[in-house]
């Protein structure tokens, strides 16, 4: 069987694969080969739960496109978006150090101070490297939030 690169690959072809690395040393001409391991060096991410009020999750959501439209502006942010299950939303966020994260906190201060007259924030997790937590953690300390220290990754 010959294949090549750019075609749909059966998960017999990719353990193959896998198999003929692992044994050969080397990788066939039509796989890949494995890309280097690397970790972003001060990206923090944010994620916040909050627990609509009873009958305020509509208005709740309301406000979301808001957020929205402010973090769009920030270059510092590298993703921003709401996800909800039943009446909780969650914010998966994203920014490029400590400085870019407290810039995004004074940005959507107003509003956030509106979405939680309706919602509880019920969790509140940072994760990211010791270093840049360390300069988040007197900003966050009123809101006990769960400290998260990179440990390992990869970036594509």
């Amino acid at each position: 069987m010959i294949l090549t690169e750019g075609k749909n690959k059966s998960t017999h072809e990719l353990l193959f694969c896998l198999h003929w690395q692992r044994t050969a040393g080397v990788c066939p001409s039509f796989a890949k080969a494995p890309r280097a391991m690397s970790t972003p060096s001060n990206v923090v991410s944010i994620h916040p739960y909050f627990k609509a009020h009873p009958g305020k999750l509509e208005a709740a959501k309301a406000l979301l496109p808001e957020f929205v439209k402010i973090t769009a502006t920030e270059a510092g942010c590298l993703y921003y978006d709401f996800t909800i299950c039943g009446d909780v939303i969650a914010c998966r966020e994203a920014y490029d150090g400590a400085e870019s994260t407290l810039a995004h906190l004074g940005n959507v201060g107003a509003l956030l101070q509106q979405l939680t007259q309706m919602t509880d924030l019920t969790r509140l997790e940072l994760h990211g490297p010791a270093a840049e937590l360390e300069k988040l953690k007197g900003p966050f300390a009123d809101l006990n939030p769960l400290w998260f220290v990179q440990e390992c990754g990869v970036q594509k």
